[in-house]
């Protein structure tokens, strides 16, 4: 027999366990694994005393490309991926600029790819409010499943899905016969936690933890299932961090659903208390959980389910790194800015960084042209809501939440803040417009008057 690769000697590693023997490849599959095996390849690799195992196949990494490869894009991400044993990798679709949502943008990234990626990969397709009916088309293009998230991506170009979109679009996806990948958080309950946190000052690490609670994941993932089995969708929950998220998806298997679920080795072994040692690089969402709620996932994952783990890998660019440090070291939680600048933002974050280390900041020229048609009830609603966050920011001058202040004698007075990203920027423009705020320059804005009666 001629084969293309024999791999000679090794320790096999395989689902029976480890013993010596020989791997042979054939057309780029494996064509037989057994001892002394016969014949000869084209290329022969002594493994001698070395272990030979499966490729790691990964479903979930964020490589940023295209659009932010400054961060990680697929070059190094998939070179750092090989070196650790990956062979091919799924990528999500809402890290690159602009995301995957339809042809053009699905067309970008595999150019991206197939000029970097030093191994295999698959591609993810995404589902957001308004890009239901471009699933067809990011089929026909070869995407492996639609992402969506059911709480706030913190990407502002990739907007969480509504239960109706969610819904809409799986009736979709099943009928292309392609699952739907969810983040599944409860938005309502972690927003809302978040805001009675903050508006309590209570900013730290633990505070954070507290509001995303195991209830909001467990909620969020009985509902997408639910959804699907009406849809008649294969559905995926990626990173379960809880037992009882596991044990809802092992439930739902039983009646017949067609639902897998995913963890990360982050929460198999890492807990609540180590966010505090370990500093931002621990900070996900979901967060990491107690002791007991890990040992619960633990207990469910090996005596339950065929276990899948992703590593979620999303690197981004060091201003975002200091920032967090220095936000901690300032005892501010890091996620309530983070809401305030969106990850495409990367240089107003790099201006944040400036301003929060004592540097000047350049004021830039006003907003040149505001958006022409902006209701005028929405600008009002704007308005509202950008004079609460000030005057909450005013309150909490130390923590500089958000705010950029211009310093008169020995305190700061606040007169600046990013506007908030309930609005899109058109809302800000228009206000600009019409004189109700003057623009700061990199996301910045000021109210052009104290007093406004009709906020």
């Amino acid at each position: 027999m001629r084969w293309d690769l024999l791999i000679r000697g090794g320790t096999v590693v395989g689902p029976a366990g480890a013993g010596r023997a020989d791997v042979a490849i054939v057309a780029g599959r494996i064509g037989e694994v057994a001892p002394e095996l016969a014949g000869d390849a084209a290329e022969t690799i002594d493994a001698t005393g070395c272990h030979v195992l499966p490729g790691v196949v990964d479903p979930h990494v964020h490589f940023n490309d295209p659009g932010r490869s400054e961060w990680e894009g697929f070059a190094s991400g998939s070179t750092a991926f090989a070196a650790g044993g990956g062979t091919l990798f799924v990528d999500m679709p809402l890290n690159a600029s602009p995301p995957t949502l339809d042809a053009a943008s699905f067309d970008a990234k595999l150019a991206a790819a197939q000029g970097a990626a030093r191994t295999d990969f698959a591609l993810w397709g995404g589902l957001v409010p308004g890009n239901v009916d471009r699933l067809p088309e990011l089929a026909a293009r070869g995407v492996a499943g639609f992402k969506a998230f059911m709480s706030g991506s913190g990407i502002g170009d990739f907007q969480a899905a509504d239960d109706a979109t969610l819904w809409q679009g799986m009736k979709l996806a099943g009928e292309l016969g392609l699952p739907v990948l969810v983040h599944a958080e409860n938005d309502a309950l972690t927003a809302a936690l978040a805001r009675d946190a903050v508006a309590a000052g209570r900013t730290g690490i633990r505070d954070y933890l507290a509001s995303r609670p195991v209830v909001a994941e467990v909620e969020a993932i009985r509902r997408a299932i639910t959804l699907a089995a009406d849809a008649g969708c294969p559905l995926h929950v990626v990173h379960v961090s809880s037992g009882t998220g596991v044990a809802a998806v092992v439930e739902a298997r039983a009646r017949g659903v067609d639902v897998t679920c995913e963890t990360c080795p982050h929460y198999l072994v890492l807990t609540e208390d180590d966010v505090e040692r370990i500093g931002a690089a621990a900070k996900c969402a979901p967060p990491l959980r107690p002791a007991a709620v890990q040992a619960a996932l633990l207990a469910e994952i090996a005596t339950k389910v065929d276990a899948l783990a992703g590593m979620d890998p999303a690197a981004a660019g060091p201003q975002w790194g200091a920032l967090h440090k220095l936000l901690l070291k300032a005892k501010v939680d890091p996620h309530a800015i983070m809401r305030l600048v969106t990850a495409r933002d990367a240089a107003q974050a790099a201006l944040m960084l400036r301003w929060l280390k004592g540097e000047e900041i350049e004021v830039a020229a006003p907003v040149a042209a505001a958006a022409s048609k902006v209701d005028p009830d929405v600008m009002k609603a704007a308005m509202k809501a950008f004079r609460k966050r000030l005057k909450f920011a005013r309150l909490d001058a130390e923590s500089r939440l958000g705010v950029r202040p211009t310093t008169t004698g020995k305190k700061a007075e606040i007169d600046a803040m990013i506007a908030p990203s309930d609005y899109p920027r058109s809302v800000w423009e228009a206000l600009v417009a019409a004189g109700r705020l003057r623009s700061e320059g990199g996301g910045f804005y000021a109210l052009v008057d104290e007093i406004d009666p009709d906020a």
